[in-house]
């Protein structure tokens, strides 16, 4: 009798697949892509290089979605979109972005994302494990208003850390001049890119959509400075939890509101109780209720006290007896530029003001650890 043998399922691979690989590349399942963890360096080296000159990561698995209004008036996409989500989409001057979050009806969160003003139609760039169902979620609510492009014919870099300007300087002169969430066409290397001052590193950067075909092209240009290396997932997630900033899927998900988890900064007066357009998005009930009078939980920064790393899951208590867990973490490890442990996870309010010690569970012991403002290592944004 035959046996079934289920395949896994074949990983898909970013238009620098082949780069990657010939650069040494460690390769991982990531969101179904075939991706680089790290490069020969390793991630502290990466880590640390990226803080100190520039890293070039390949963020090719997340979705790009061009939103254009039917109309032809941008006001109307920006209108629609608000349906959607917290933020006022209609104040994105042109040439600006905006980071957003789509909400479930419970207030929760189906991704975060940013939007931006490219003049005649927005671009969003949405999580590579949610842009299946942001794309259905969009198609389903905004079809009678815009059309709605997920661009899978192009590549995505963030080239990140404090010698980035200067790096893209040599093949986008205009890249200098832009301002942190400035976004728009930019000539990279006399393509036609779309380039943004951002990141999620807390550095200093840029991301940069480049058509598929030219992307390793560019990518090859950028790497032969050598201020510049390449960067896989592994120090990207260190950077990002050094930097504060939230992963969908860990620190914020279907079940987390954008007041829980710390984003209320994101969510403009003119959507909130009172404002121009109040209301009018998914949950949008609870997300005002707990805007005014706050959530019953946070998601706060957590620094252990001693060397061990606490990781995602691991629960945390009130003290050293206690049996029941009153929060979590979701991030945890090694903050290289800190050279000491860092995470972040949830803790009642009753809990969460900065200084107060908690406990989690490791292996059965419990770890000291003392509630931290975020970002743990300052942002270096150019306002």
């Amino acid at each position: 009798m035959a046996t079934h043998v289920s395949e896994a399922p074949t990983l898909r691979k970013t238009p620098l697949h082949a780069l990657h690989l010939a650069r040494g590349g460690k390769m991982v399942p990531f969101a179904g892509y075939d991706m680089p963890v790290q490069y020969a360096a390793g991630v502290l080296k990466e880590h640390l290089h990226t803080r100190a000159a520039a890293g070039l990561f390949d963020v090719s698995h997340m979705g790009q979605i061009a939103l254009r209004p039917k109309s032809g008036k941008i006001e109307d996409a920006a209108l629609a979109l608000e349906r959607l989500m917290p933020q006022d989409v209609v104040a994105i001057a042109p040439g600006r972005q905006r980071y957003a979050q789509f909400t479930n009806a419970a207030g929760g969160l189906l991704d975060d994302l940013m939007v931006a003003n490219f003049g005649d139609h927005l671009f969003l760039v949405v999580n590579g494990a949610c842009k299946a169902a942001d794309e259905a979620h969009l198609r389903k609510h905004l079809a009678d208003a815009c059309s709605i492009d997920m661009l899978t014919d192009r590549a995505l870099v963030a080239l990140q850390g404090p010698k980035a300007a200067s790096a893209l300087a040599r093949i986008c002169p205009e890249a200098p001049a832009m301002k942190f969430m400035d976004a728009g066409p930019q000539q990279v290397d006399g393509i036609s890119c779309f380039v943004s001052r951002s990141g999620y590193t807390g550095e200093d950067g840029f991301e940069i959509s480049i058509p598929a075909a030219r992307a390793e092209a560019v990518v090859s240009r950028l790497l032969d400075n050598p201020d510049v290396m390449p960067i896989g997932l592994g120090a990207r997630d260190s950077l990002r939890l050094e930097a504060g900033l939230c992963l969908y899927g860990h620190d914020i998900d279907t079940t987390t509101t954008p007041v829980e988890a710390a984003l209320e900064w994101s969510v403009q007066k003119s959507r909130r109780s009172g404002g121009a357009r109040a209301g009018g998005f998914p949950g949008a009930d609870v997300i005002l209720s707990q805007l005014e009078q706050g959530a019953s939980r946070r998601l706060i920064g957590l620094l252990p006290e001693g060397r061990a790393p606490v990781r995602e899951g691991a629960q945390l208590f009130a003290d050293t007896n206690s049996a029941d867990p009153i929060g979590a973490v979701t991030s945890g490890g090694f903050g290289p530029s800190l050279n000491a442990p860092v995470a972040m996870g949830y803790l009642p309010a009753s809990h969460a003001a900065v200084g107060s010690l908690v406990f989690a569970d490791v292996r059965g012991q419990r770890l000291p650890l003392r509630v931290s403002a975020m970002p743990f290592v300052p942002h270096n944004y150019k306002r």
